[in-house]
Parts: structure tokens; sequence; C-alpha cells
């Protein structure tokens, strides 16, 4: 892709290479209304007749404003709609077209808007207006916000991105007025968002023009450089051109094939994106241009492919088939690379006229298309896509969060991969066997362990290559790891991740609340009323203290007291100032833990810790208290209980700082897993050393978990080497010390304390 029609000929009579496609000047544009209704022929007469009331009203709304050029703002709307009016769209998409702007910058309301024009119309503009009336804190977050409406809005009826193409289109044109930060900030935003979005709904020219407009401003030296390069190359290579005219007019009329050709030239921007990836100069960019044919019918596309191959070389491993295998987009076309008489490669394309209108238009094509059959691939196109959209709002909900899952999406390059019963499936380029698990149910992903790549078992962060058959390995009781997340390619699967683990901390920390809310409430001689949703008294005495706390429920409020945002001890003072105004006497309340219920309820009013507390409970890294160290927990606001051993120094400071948010903790009697503990080891130097140490943790049944020693330690005869070793509890650790210092090659060995 990244290229743009130089030229147009049908066989025989190809003309030859001319210049870049000019940006169509403003005043000639459609910037009065009369030439917009000359180019909604394709309407019926009642449907002009509510544009014109729309533009009636849009032009009355814009009366006063002006653009950057002088010119009265309503030419803008004019022409937006008359870009919506080239792809054929419909009254309602017309009329949003010219008021696409009114609610944003004239104070004119939805419900206005529906009042004179019906909700369909409204709902577009709707969907068009950027959510600057809001406040926010950063101008990024309100630019993410307004991302995410649009998107969400495309979503849901595509014609609303189509708008706001032709709006960022047409403003791109017309920037040059602007100030200068302005013109890059607004051309950099169109290339990371609005070209991405333009080629992944296939309008591709679109897409080709967006890219060129933001090259243009943000690095126009550069552009103006490449230009003239280009036109002196155009100039160098007439010759070799007009030879490869002659040779393909003859073939094709040889095999009495009626074919279109056309010559195509790379943009300015592909020219210089190629430039910089592969780190190439001007003169080492050999496929500037080439060739599209455009055939009848399908099977004349391979037909053509043949008479192509018989008059030229093909470059091996340059063949592709995206008429098999469309790309995700809906593009279809044969691409082959040929060997041309001087030795460069030409680059052809083959395809029909339909595809062809597909290649261009992309989803715009199903109105220029929607009374011919050849549009029903059209009408599918980007449909799953736009539908991954709603699935990752479904997991996000931070505006900033979900623009990164879509950039993601936004990748140009795809592999086409199968699953074990040979269905295509296309992933963005670096994808793994996670996207992929993802990409079939998120059931698939959440619960996926292993996978095989063309029968081999591999890592579950292999990237994936075109032709690759995936078969997903799953367990009933796996769940997805954090570490996914530094290697999965696609929106959908970062963002199913990111929604498991969510719920899963707010599971832990609703947990964790539960606890410190039952401690807090034993120091001031109560038990926890029931949370039994089936105690109508009980549930009303939470639902107040909820209500009492900011919170929607009892649910939220527990969540918060685990993160540390609320503070156990106030909160069980309210409930027990409550209690006491109902004539509730202490004895009178049950301890019970309804749906939390647990066995090992302290009654001394401590937390206990059995090691299965998960993200909502952090061992300090500082101190890395084990069991049978005395310990205390630190309620951070917003990153749930942090422990420290009693003795810690980082911990005292906390205290002495912040008193309130420590609370009572203990080990639990029965443990669920091991714990890490820091050592040092003063040990001579000398071949084995490593070994005996290793087997001497290992003989006291202790594991090694991380190794680290001085750079110069092989530069003396003693070194010094730090271990953290997986124990059960503090007695463990002593006996793996003991076991350690009875070895020949250790001198000391000490617990590392801050």
């Amino acid at each position: 892709m990244g290229l743009r029609s130089f030229a147009t000929a049908h066989i025989p009579g190809l003309t030859g290479l001319t210049g870049p496609k000019a940006v169509p000047d403003t005043a000639a544009e459609a910037s009065s209304f009369d030439a917009l209704v000359s180019r909604l022929h394709y309407l019926p007469k009642a449907d002009v007749k509510r544009i014109r009331e729309a533009y009636k009203f849009a032009d009355e709304a814009h009366l006063g404003q002006f653009r950057a050029s002088g010119e009265p703002y309503i030419t803008h709307p004019i022409a937006v709609a008359g870009l919506c009016a080239d792809w054929r769209l419909d009254a309602q998409a017309i009329m949003a077209a010219l008021m696409h702007d009114a609610m944003e910058d004239c104070g004119v309301t939805k419900t206005e808007l529906i009042e004179r024009f019906e909700a369909p119309t409204a709902e577009l503009v709707d969907g068009l207006t950027k959510l600057d009336k809001l406040q926010f804190s950063t101008r990024e977050e309100s630019q993410a916000e307004s991302f995410r409406k649009m998107l969400l809005a495309m979503a849901r009826d595509v014609r609303v991105i189509l708008i706001k193409l032709a709006d960022r289109l047409h403003n791109m044109r017309t920037m040059q007025h602007m100030a200068f930060d302005k013109r890059r900030r607004i051309a950099r935003e169109t290339l990371d968002i609005y070209a991405p979005i333009a080629h992944r709904l296939g309008l591709n020219e679109i897409y080709r023009e967006l890219q060129e407009l933001s090259f243009q401003y943000i690095h126009p030296w550069r552009h103006g450089a490449l230009a003239k390069a280009v036109t002196k190359a155009r100039g160098h290579r007439r010759d070799l051109v007009s030879r490869i005219e002659r040779d393909v007019q003859k073939a094709f009329a040889e095999a009495n094939l009626r074919v279109e050709i056309q010559g195509r030239e790379k943009t300015l921007f592909s020219i210089y994106k190629k430039m910089r990836e592969k780190h190439l100069s001007f003169a080492q960019v050999s496929d500037i241009f080439g060739f599209r044919v455009i055939v009848q019918d399908l099977p004349q596309c391979y037909w053509s492919l043949g008479v192509l191959h018989q008059i030229y070389k093909p470059q091996p491993g340059r063949f592709k088939d995206y008429i098999a295998i469309p790309k995700p987009n809906g593009y279809q076309s044969l691409h082959t690379t040929l060997v041309s008489p001087l030795g460069t490669p030409v680059e052809f394309q083959m395809r029909t006229e339909a595809m062809h209108m597909v290649a261009e238009k992309g989803v715009a094509a199903h109105w220029l298309y929607k009374s011919k059959s050849d549009a029903k691939g059209a009408q599918q196109l980007g449909s799953r896509w736009l539908q991954s959209l709603l699935d990752i709002q479904d997991e996000t909900r931070d505006a900033t969060e979900f623009l990164e899952h879509v950039k993601i999406d936004l990748f140009p390059d795809a592999v086409y991969v199968f699953t074990p019963k040979s269905k295509i499936m296309a992933l963005p380029k670096g994808a793994t066997p996670v996207d992929f698990a993802y990409a079939i149910h998120s059931d698939v992903g959440d619960h996926c362990v292993a996978a095989k790549v063309n029968g081999e078992p591999v890592p579950l962060r292999t990237e994936l290559r075109s032709g690759d058959v995936i078969e997903i390995v799953t367990a009933a009781g796996a769940r997805p790891n954090p570490a996914w997340l530094s290697f999965v390619r696609t929106g959908r699967a970062r963002s199913k991740i990111r929604h498991f683990l969510k719920n899963l901390e707010q599971e832990e920390s609703q947990e964790l609340g539960h606890k410190m809310l039952a401690q807090a409430l034993r120091a001031e001689g109560l038990a926890l009323p029931s949370l039994s949703e089936d105690d109508a008294a009980a549930a009303a005495l939470w639902q107040d203290l909820a209500r009492w706390a900011g919170n929607r429920n009892v649910d939220e409020l527990l969540v918060e007291i685990g993160l540390g945002r609320k503070i156990a001890s106030i909160v069980a003072k309210k409930l027990a100032r409550t209690l006491s105004e109902q004539g509730q006497r202490p004895d009178a309340v049950l301890l019970t833990m309804g749906r939390f219920a647990t066995d090992d309820a302290p009654s001394q009013g401590q937390v206990l810790l059995d090691g299965s507390e998960g993200a909502s409970v952090r061992l300090a890294t500082c101190c890395r208290p084990i069991p049978g160290d005395d310990i205390k927990g630190y309620l951070g606001r917003g990153e749930g209980l942090v422990v420290h051993t009693a003795e810690c120094s980082v911990g005292r400071r906390l205290f002495q700082r912040d008193s309130e948010h420590w609370i009572a903790v203990g080990w639990a009697e029965e443990l669920t897993r091991s714990f890490e503990a820091e050592i040092n080891v003063l040990m001579r130097n000398g071949k084995g050393v490593l070994a005996q140490i290793a087997m001497a943790v290992s003989s006291a049944e202790a594991d090694i978990t991380h190794i680290a020693m001085s750079d110069d330690s092989q530069q003396r005869e003693t070194a010094e080497m730090s271990l953290l070793l997986a124990v059960r509890d503090r007695l463990h650790l002593a006996d793996t010390l003991r076991t350690l210092k009875r070895s020949s090659a250790v001198m000391r060995v000490w617990r590392v304390k801050p």
C-alpha cells in the first residue's frame, strides 16, 4: 500500500508517468451549497429538501464565525458534506456532516437536534462532538475521552468515522493558515490516530492523503527534498516505463485479455518511511513505481498473473495472494514483483473493478455498491474490529487505557494463522499464542496454559508467522498471568487480561477489607454484623453505612478499606455509634462472616496472613518478613496492605509519619506457600564454590530464587554473594543458615535486615 495513482489508461495507450495528484484548492471545492446539491443527484428530492433544512440550520448557527483563512465557517461543513456525498452516503449522514460542529461550537443541544431532525441524525452529530465542555485533569485525558466517545459511536454506526475522516481531511487540506505548532500537533495526531483508522477500515485513498499531508506539516524540509528527488527520478525512468508499457500492451493483446492498466507511484511518506526503517538512501529505494491491472472477473486476475510471468521473471518470495486470504480491512488483490529489463524490481497488482473500489474506498464502498452483489464483502469491512471496540470498552473504563488498546489494534501489518480445523485468522504482526487464544474466545485465553505451533510445543511469548497452525492447551484452574501484558499485541487480549486482574484484585481487596473491619469492630467490643442479604435489618444497616462512607454498596466499601482508601477504625466507630443509637447491645450482635465465612477469625483482633492473600497484601522488599517474624501492617493509600517486620527501619519511619494507617497483623497457623528471605554469604573464591553453596541450600530443602555477585568478585580471594531463598518460616531459614556455615567454602553467612 502507500501508493498514489499517477497515470490511468486503457490498453492500448498507457500515457506514462505524471506528477502527484494535486491537493484540491478550497476555493474550487464545494464551498457553496448549490455546488453540494449538484453532487447529491443520487438522493431523492425529499432527502435533498431535508438536507437543505439542515444547511439553513447550520448556516444560522455558525453565523458570524470565520475560519483562520478568513472564510465564513459554513464553508467547512459544506466541504465535509461534499466529501461524504462523493461516497454517496445517505441523507442522515450528509445532514450530520453539515451540522457536525453545531453542538460543539454553537451551543446547540442534542434535544434540539432530535426535535428538528430526528434521533438518528442527532446521534451522529453527538458522536462527532468532542467532550471539551467537561472538566478533565489534563489535556491528554480530555483528548482520550473524546476519542473513546467517537470510536464507540463509530462501532455502533460507521457513518460517524466516515464523517469524522472527511472533517479531518478537509482540515488538513486547509491548515496552512494555522500557527506552526498547532499544525504540527494536529498533523501528529492525524498520523497516529486518524490515518491508521482509515487504513484499518480500508479507506486507502484517505489513508494515503492523510499520511502525505501529515508528513508535509511535520517534516516540511524532508517532504520538499523528496518531492524534488522523485520528480527527477521520474524523468530518468521514463524510457524504462515506456518499454514496460509496450511489453505489457503486447502481451495482453496477444492473450486477447481486455484489461485496464494504471500506473502507481509510492507516496513521499511511504518512501521516507522505507528509507528510515531500512536505513536506505533515496537512490537505494528501487520500487518507487509499479502498475495495477484491473480485470473483469476473478479468474482473469490469475490469468493476467500468468501473462505477466511469461514476459518478466518474478522475484522469489514476493508473490502475495490477498484474494484467497484478504487483509483484515477487506483488501483483495494479487501482488507480484517482476524483474524489469534493466534488472530493477517492478510491482504489479491484479484485481477486479469491485476489488479496486473496495481497496480504495474501503467501508465506504458499501454505499457506492449497495445495489450490487459485489458489495456484500464491502458491507462486512471492519465489522470484527468495530465489534472489538465494544468488547474492549466492556473491560476498560479508563479512557487513556482504552485509547492505548485501540492504538495497538491499528497495526497495518498482519500475520495469517490457522486453527487446527484450518480456519484462517488475521492477527497483528508480532502476535503470540496468547493473542490467538483471546481472538478465539476470552475463556480460551483466560485458561490458556500452553501452546503448540505446527505440532511443536512453544513458549507462550513466541511470535507467530503467517501459515502457522496454532493449538491452545487449556486447564480449568488456570488464570491469566500478569507477565502476559509484556508481550501480547492485540488490544482485545490486553484489555481482557487487565480486566481479569482488576477483578481479582477487587475480590482480594474486598476479602482483606472484610478482615480489617472485623478486627476494628473487635477493638470496639463488637462482632461483625451479618452480611447476609436475607437479613433485612442488617442489610439496611450496611447500606446506610456504605452511603455514609460515600460508596454505592457494601462491597465497594470493603474494597476501599482493603485498598487503604478508607480507615477501618473510623468505619467501625461509625457502625458502633449506629448500633448504639438503635439500642442494640454489643452482646446482641452475632459474630458471623456472612458470605465471607472463615474459621480463623482471630480473637486477639489481628489480620492473619497465610500466604494466599494475593495482590492485596504485599510483603515489603526492604525487610522481607517470613513466618516467625514479628510483623505489622501498613495500609498504603490505594495500594493495599504492606507488611513489614517489627524491627524494620523503613517501617519505623513510616509509623512515625503516618501512625493511623498501621494495623495489627499476624501469621496463621497453616501456611499455603514458601516465603523469600535475603541472605549474604562471604565465601572463599575458587572453582566449584557456587555448586557447593547450591548443594548446601538444596540439602536444607530450601530453594534459591535469585543470585547476585559483585563484578570484581573473581579478582579477589574472597567474594560476597547475595541470595534470595524460598523458605517455610524463620526456623527453616535458621536451619538453612546452619547448613551453609558447615560448608568449607563459606566463611560467614547472615540474613539481610534494613
